[in-house]
């Protein structure tokens, strides 16, 4: 049997990335030999973290609309020509026999001109509001792989495959010793823990509202774990100065299968990997949504939990008022902990990278 030629196409967000990067390796220990070609955004963070993962990949000069600066956008037109023609480029060279959108801005360009060309298409839709772009390029793919029920609002019900969304196997396996992980993160072995996540990119409201009210958090009997982002890295750092060995800021967290195992709760924006991480880590969760997000797809996403009893949900608006309230009076209640660690793993799929890669060895084989 020939060796598959399979597109990978997305990026933007870690959100974006390791799911395609979990389905990329999937690929390849469900079909070895299988010849991967990852399509990312120039500058985008996929460029440096899909290289890592040892997969080649191409950039797109592509970007998104830019609400706060509009006459950013002027050049987007000829960005968007400029993607379409060399995706057609792309596509003559490689010859995949699928294309897999996973999101972002490389996903519209690579999808709709493989589409254009006949050539299979798949999507993997990982928010529970599906976003306009996918809700097009659904209507002419082969299968739209999905985390969340009801998604026949959006797409064709005869193509939706429930898969969930793919995480990283350090986190599906989850192995990490909790006191060799709290040594790690240099922090108490035997202190309640709160895990502060923003996205890799960092979160304005949570690193806001955890900085304005640290001193208030610093008088329970807790340990802080603080992912920041760039942005406000060094503003943490100096904020978190004084509470050396209680408070451990990192910028971006690697190891997150080991952030997972000494948190007691998490504080997280809502996107679709870091759901689909926490229904594993069966870790109580309270969510800031990104209003900001496509469609508030977030505030879909946590709201899907909320309703389940797996998870808090704080509005970001008010996420400086009550974010810390809402820390304390969870960290207070064991036993709403243990209800939502319950209801999160009743909700977990872990090997939503094989169900994916399965769909795609299917198609490209028919």
């Amino acid at each position: 049997m020939k060796n598959l030629r399979i597109i990978i196409a997305g990026g933007g967000t870690g959100g974006h990335i390791f799911p395609a990067v979990a389905v990329g390796h999937a690929l390849q220990r469900l079909q070895p030999g299988t010849q991967l070609l990852f399509v990312g955004a120039k500058g985008k963070m996929e460029m440096e973290k899909v290289p890592q993962e040892g997969f080649e990949i191409v950039g797109l000069d592509i970007a998104g609309f830019d609400r706060s600066n509009l006459l950013k956008n002027l050049s987007l037109p000829f960005k968007l020509l400029k993607s379409r023609f060399m995706a057609k480029s792309i596509l003559k060279n490689f010859n995949p026999d699928v294309v897999v959108g996973v999101g972002g801005y490389a996903s519209f360009p690579m999808l709709s001109a493989a589409q254009a060309m006949n050539i299979p298409t798949l999507i993997q839709e990982q928010n529970s509001f599906a976003g306009k772009t996918n809700k097009i390029l659904g209507r002419k793919a082969k299968a739209v792989c999905v985390a969340y029920e009801h998604m026949e609002r959006f797409f064709p019900q005869d193509k939706l495959i429930l898969t969930g969304n793919p995480v990283r196997k350090d986190i599906t396996d989850m192995k990490a010793d909790s006191l060799q992980a709290k040594a790690m993160f240099g922090l108490n072995g035997s202190t309640k823990t709160i895990l502060v996540i923003g996205g890799s990119l960092g979160a304005k409201a949570i690193n806001e509202s955890i900085d304005a009210n640290l001193d208030e958090l610093m008088k329970e009997n807790v340990q802080l774990i603080w992912q920041t982002g760039n942005p406000y890295h060094k503003q943490a750092l100096s904020r978190a100065e004084k509470y050396k060995g209680r408070v451990t800021v990192l910028n971006f967290i690697k190891e997150m299968a080991y952030a997972y195992t000494v948190a007691d709760v998490v504080v997280s924006r809502a996107g679709a990997l870091a759901i689909a991480e926490l229904c594993i880590a069966g870790k109580p969760a309270i969510f800031v949504p990104l209003p900001t997000a496509a469609e508030d797809h977030q505030t879909s996403n946590a709201m899907s939990l909320v309703y389940q009893e797996a998870a808090i949900m704080v509005r970001n608006d008010a996420a400086l008022t009550e974010l810390i309230p809402t820390i304390k009076t969870l960290m207070a209640d064991e036993r709403k902990q243990e209800q939502m660690s319950q209801n999160l793993r009743s909700l977990a799929i872990k090997d939503a990278d094989e169900r994916i890669a399965h769909k795609i060895i299917a198609i490209a084989t028919k």
